[in-house]
């Protein structure tokens, strides 16, 4: 409630003070905003999600040719290569593993040895040779796996957990106050990736994820399977990891055997916010067995270079990913995971956004950098490598505008900045919406946010210091009664996200998809043609970040 107010008084100071301002939607920009064509726009995602690429699977030649064809598009826009030694690609090096059958996970408890069967009991988050344990190591239940200092809270209390494999729940603990674990909003602390950090910090040799049924989300293990069965792809200079699996909550009953306690006995711990750790009287031993590969891939890079002299100098990184899952298991007889609404279509925004810029009479104060990544579904991996290895310096580039998918339910009239909170592209937001004719909102409460805002390229941005956001459609449709274009999203979530039928023949709307296109132009021209370059808000994770990129020069 306390947000949702500052946010209005923050939007009607704003609106009372847009007539003293220069507007930012200029009639340039109105003008370009209506060369932005349905056509096209669908024309490069069709394209892009067609069966001949595959999927676009990171290291395939799906991905090559889709690389291609951004290029071929962003050549043909009049935009200018910006990659290595003046190609448009920046290439760089993956590691790619897949665990086999043969694989061995093997339990014992009093005596008895159970082997567990991969696929079927267990499935990976890491693969590869760090994983090898091939000498039975001792089990310790630490709770959910979570050190919260500021909350008070740790797991690994007085726990020993050195050569150990950790036992831990997924989720992290109930709440309903906002000052503990953020409430019913989940914390970062209950990312897997910071469990399994956690436990290598202390020493623990391995991990066990037991998955809570209030975690479940509808999910059974076969789409537990489906998730998992994707090839794990990591850059080269990724932090050494260790074994981590999830394991079937039903087969979890033979890990607390002997211990004093069952999983029936946890699971109410879970309920009645009393989970403690304890150690176990089961061991357990692995050896993996990979397929594994290195490659190449890259990023797409092409610059539209500012007007003003002393602006010029200064970038925005306008970002969407181009891959997708390529090929997985069959569902309903199709195994290819198209990926068209993810993330086709927020691609062919950026090729559409460099066609009509290029070609408009829009003045653009700053830089803007067109940047499609690669890897994204593998987390991240292209946003992350181009941090790492900018082509031009981040204390140089002042925002990132990342695109992942566009409306595609009906037209609306409001918007949502997921990330606009940690900086003053909140500010910009509003005035663009403003002079749009159109509202700003919360996410709705059904969504995630911190899950929102690291689950997509723009956080890679913002670790670096680049105040960064994502601007998606709201929930006010203008055609659907209350919230039944919401509904529609949800569904579409459940339905389609990562699955085989994200794919081409899918219904869209056009109009949705070219207004939210039309949006996204107008925050980027109004974005390049500011003086005063965002800033993060007091208080934001990511200042020191940006204080250090600028004190380096980096």
């Amino acid at each position: 409630m306390r947000r949702s107010l500052s946010i209005l008084l923050l939007l009607l100071t704003t609106a009372a003070s847009i007539q003293a301002q220069q507007r930012l939607v200029t009639p340039d920009v109105r003008a370009a905003m209506e060369r932005i064509s349905a056509d096209s726009l669908l024309r490069h995602a069709r394209a892009l999600a067609h069966d001949s690429l595959g999927g676009r699977g990171t290291g395939t030649a799906g991905e090559r040719g889709a690389a291609a064809y951004i290029a071929s598009e962003l050549a043909r826009a009049g935009i200018r290569p910006a990659g290595d030694d003046s190609t448009w690609f920046q290439h760089f090096p993956l590691h790619g593993s897949i665990p086999l059958p043969e694989s061995r996970l093997s339990v014992i408890n009093d005596g008895t040895e159970r082997e567990l069967e991969l696929w079927e009991d267990y499935v990976l988050y890491k693969t590869g040779a760090q994983t090898f344990l091939p000498q039975p190591l001792r089990l310790v239940f630490v709770g959910y796996g979570i050190i919260a200092p500021e909350f008070d809270y740790n797991d690994y209390y007085n726990m020993d957990v050195e050569d150990a494999i950790v036992v831990f729940l997924s989720g992290e603990p109930r709440s309903q106050d906002a000052d503990y674990f953020n409430g019913s909003w989940p914390t970062i602390y209950s990312i897997p990736e910071m469990k399994q950090r956690v436990a290598l910090s202390r020493g623990a040799r391995g991990s066990i994820t037991i998955p809570l049924p209030r975690d479940d989300q509808g999910l059974i293990w076969q789409d537990w399977r489906r998730m998992f069965s994707f090839e794990d792809v990591r850059l080269p200079i990724t932090v050494p990891g260790h074994l981590s699996l999830l394991l079937r909550r039903d087969l979890c009953d033979f890990l607390f055997a002997g211990s004093g306690q069952s999983l029936q006995d946890v699971l109410r711990m879970d309920s009645t916010n009393t989970v403690r750790s304890f150690p176990l009287q089961s061991r357990a031993r692995f050896s993996g067995v990979f397929r594994q590969r290195d490659f190449l891939s890259a990023n797409v890079v092409g610059l539209l270079e500012g007007q003003d002299p002393l602006l010029r100098d200064s970038y925005i990184v306008l970002s969407a990913h181009y891959d997708h899952l390529g090929r997985g298991p069959a569902m309903n007889g199709d195994s290819i995971y198209n990926g068209f609404v993810d993330n086709a279509l927020g691609t062919a925004a950026v090729l559409e956004l460099a066609r009509v810029l290029a070609a408009s009479d829009v003045t653009l104060r700053r830089s803007i950098i067109f940047l499609l990544v690669t890897g994204e579904e593998k987390g991240l991996l292209g946003s992350q490598y181009y941090c790492r290895n900018p082509v031009f310096p981040l204390h140089r580039t002042t925002a990132n505008l990342n695109v992942d998918g566009l409306a595609i339910i009906d037209t609306f009239d409001d918007v949502v900045g997921v990330g606009a909170e940690f900086s003053t592209l909140q500010t910009h937001l509003l005035r663009i919406a403003y002079e749009l004719g159109l509202a700003v909102s919360d996410l709705p409460p059904e969504v995630d946010i911190q899950d929102a805002f690291s689950s997509s390229d723009q956080i890679a941005f913002a670790q670096v210091g680049i105040p960064s956001i994502l601007i998606m459609e709201g929930r006010q449709y203008r055609n659907l009664p209350d919230d039944q274009g919401f509904r529609q999203f949800i569904e579409w979530g459940k339905t389609h996200y990562h699955r085989p039928s994200d794919d081409p023949q899918q219904s869209v709307n056009p109009d949705a998809v070219r207004q939210h296109a039309a949006v996204l132009l107008a925050y980027l021209a109004g974005l390049a043609n500011t003086y005063e370059p965002p800033q993060w808000v007091t208080g934001a994770r990511y200042i020191n970040a940006r204080l250090q990129s600028l004190a380096e020069e980096r």
